[in-house]
């Protein structure tokens, strides 16, 4: 739970409770799932069994759109 705590704290939070961090480890693990499906769709897409860095990039900005 560590690197949630960090995570929290460079977010700017002052004091991170347990279920927080739990509840963002919970979330963020879905969203590497979601992010990691996709990015395996577009490198199939390409032809490749292989993911790379440029399919996760892909993958992030269709998925994360701020």
């Amino acid at each position: 739970m560590a690197p949630m705590h960090r995570l929290l704290s460079k977010a700017g939070a002052d004091r991170v409770s347990e279920g927080a961090a739990e509840e963002l480890r919970r979330v963020l693990e879905e969203v590497a799932i979601n992010l990691g499906r996709e990015a395996s769709i577009l490198a199939g897409h390409a032809g490749r069994k292989t993911v790379r860095a440029e399919d996760i990039r892909l993958a992030a900005k269709r998925i994360i759109r701020e």
